[in-house]
């Protein structure tokens, strides 16, 4: 009997994979319906928590096993070797996934300008247009050429994201002037509003590692595309923000607050490319000009 019942016990706290499987979905729906469409403390909302909660505490028995499995994968699984041993490759899917989703949300803004007839619509599509543009020409050049091979090139389109940089920036001005002068926010709901929140940290220390990390391989292309992911995040910063402000703020409450606080992230952030795009493109004229007398004197 005492077998029996440690059999049932085990059973229950390491449950067969596929059970775990239907499980999670199973949770998350439950757990969102209770949030939004439930009452707090209806049956239904109650027996959400309980499964969640159960789910939950599966899971987190299962996290030793999830670790040996992470590193088996990372040491063996071959396309993950390929993808952790070549950065060339890393940045170059990186760069053409960022161009995809910047070019369906700009068209997708313009659309909603053209429709709406609203310039704020046009300067958020300018924005991700913009972004779409620096990361194409990196693309075009990491593809094709290993990282330090045309050197001058890269240090050209290098000081070239600089310049773009610059009318980024104007970009930027724009969108934080109609959300401080015409009051124009983005209105999520707060769950949807956690996870944004989420992802934009994630993707910003993500960012600044990289930027970091990229530094060895002495590639101006690689630095840049790392340095637009960084802008990006940064000015992800300022929508989540005026997200948060909007969704978790006081709707009766006096603005004055609001745009006090969006305007001064919105001058940090944009003092922030600036000084970027400066250094950007001071950097990689001095580098061009030194590269320029090298060749002379090896001549």
């Amino acid at each position: 009997m005492e077998q029996k019942w440690k059999r049932i016990g085990k059973a229950f706290i390491f449950p067969k994979k596929i059970i775990i499987g239907l499980l999670t979905p199973i949770a998350i729906v439950l757990l969102i319906l209770s949030a939004v469409i439930w009452d707090t403390a209806s049956v239904p909302s109650i027996i959400s928590y309980v499964v969640s909660a159960y789910t939950l505490t599966v899971w987190c028995f299962r996290i030793p096993d999830i670790i040996k499995w992470c590193k088996r994968q990372k040491n063996e699984n071959k396309y993950l070797l390929y993808w952790r041993e070549n950065p060339r490759f890393r940045v170059n899917v990186t760069l053409a996934a960022s161009i995809i989703f910047n070019c369906i949300f700009a068209a997708f803004q313009l659309f909603l300008g053209i429709y709406h007839g609203s310039f704020w619509f046009y300067s958020i599509a300018g924005y991700y247009l913009f972004l779409a543009a620096m990361r194409y020409f990196l693309f075009k050049h990491t593809k094709s050429f290993r990282p330090g091979e045309r050197m001058r090139a890269e240090l050209i389109k290098y000081r070239n994201c600089g310049w773009v940089f610059l009318a980024v920036n104007l970009s930027l001005s724009v969108i934080v002037l109609f959300m401080i002068k015409f009051d124009r926010t983005f209105i999520h709901h707060e769950i949807t509003t956690i996870a944004i929140a989420a992802y934009t940290f994630t993707a910003f220390t993500l960012a600044i590692v990289n930027l970091i990390k990229f530094r060895k391989f002495n590639s101006p292309a690689f630095s840049a595309s790392k340095a637009i992911s960084l802008a990006a995040a940064c000015v992800s910063m300022i929508t989540l923000e005026s997200t948060m402000l909007t969704t978790f703020g006081d709707p009766t409450a006096d603005k004055t607050m609001n745009r006090i606080l969006l305007g001064a992230t919105g001058a940090v952030v944009s003092a922030f490319l600036i000084v970027m795009a400066i250094f950007i493109i001071v950097q990689s004229t001095k580098k061009l000009k030194n590269l320029g007398e090298k060749q002379e004197d090896e001549q």
